[in-house]
């Protein structure tokens, strides 16, 4: 996710001098990918430098580690910006110091195309103008949307932030039955990645909602009638998807802890 959000970046009027990537583990293959400068610590940044924002792209779990080796740069001028499900703005605060100007974000996988959905929460130390910065960041890579209430962040990370894995695993059963039916793999493949993906750029265009859009699909009594009287049938779509949504959601409160 980090590396998408920096190709947005480059990709729009941020300069790559302007950017510092900060890899323990060895960024050589950052350097050459984005022509950035890359260090192993921040033992290598001059003493006096004071940056304007710091993003977070790591694992939840490497959290505990790194983030406290940043809270001598917690200053006004100075916004932190998450991208990691599951730590609420609180938990930056108690590591870098209560001062800190925190934004917690929600992106999804399509940042990677530039069609990111990400959902943002400010806490009360980011100023407007840091909030339009962090706007302009993200949307380098997708629309943008705030919430006033972090708590919806765990329901944002259920819908969107896990939900390309449900459409990805759409496309695997759509696949899947298509050769049930007798279909070429490939072929079957091919045709449910379309069908996704072109129903999507649709539903994306479209001023109908998709209630709509699906009955301009439906003919009645015709073969997409009979696909949808299972699809929407007792314990079809909507019952598994609102149980695999309350899930995550479930899961991303507990990592909050």
């Amino acid at each position: 996710m980090g590396s998408a959000l920096l190709t947005g970046w480059l990709g729009r009027d941020i300069d790559d001098t302007d950017v510092i990537v900060v890899e323990p583990s060895g960024g050589n293959f950052l350097q050459k990918r984005f022509n950035v400068p890359v260090i192993n610590s921040l033992d290598e940044l001059n003493v006096e430098f004071t940056p304007n924002i710091i993003v977070f792209a790591v694992k939840p779990q490497a959290m505990d580690e790194i983030v406290p080796k940043y809270g001598n740069f917690v200053a006004p001028e100075t916004m932190f910006l998450s991208i990691a499900a599951g730590k609420p703005t609180d938990y930056f605060q108690h590591r870098l110091g209560d001062g800190a100007s925190v934004v917690r974000s929600m992106p999804n996988t399509p940042a990677a195309v530039g069609r990111s959905i990400t959902v943002a929460y400010r806490n009360d130390a980011v100023s407007d103008d840091q909030k339009f910065m962090a706007t302009k960041l993200l949307g380098a890579v997708g629309e943008v949307a705030w919430v006033a209430d972090e708590s919806l962040i765990d329901g944002v990370t259920a819908v969107s932030g896990s939900g390309p894995a449900y459409v990805f695993l759409m496309i695997e059963c759509l696949a899947q039955a298509g050769v049930r039916v007798g279909l070429d793999p490939n072929l079957a493949e091919q045709l449910a990645r379309a069908t996704v993906a072109g129903s999507g750029e649709l539903a994306r265009q479209s001023t109908d909602s998709a209630s709509v859009l699906r009955e301009n699909v439906t003919s009645p009594g015709g073969t997409t009638a009979a696909a949808l009287d299972v699809l929407m049938g007792k314990n079809g779509l909507q019952e598994l998807m609102s149980q695999a949504v309350l899930a995550a959601e479930r899961r991303s409160r507990e990592l909050s802890g």
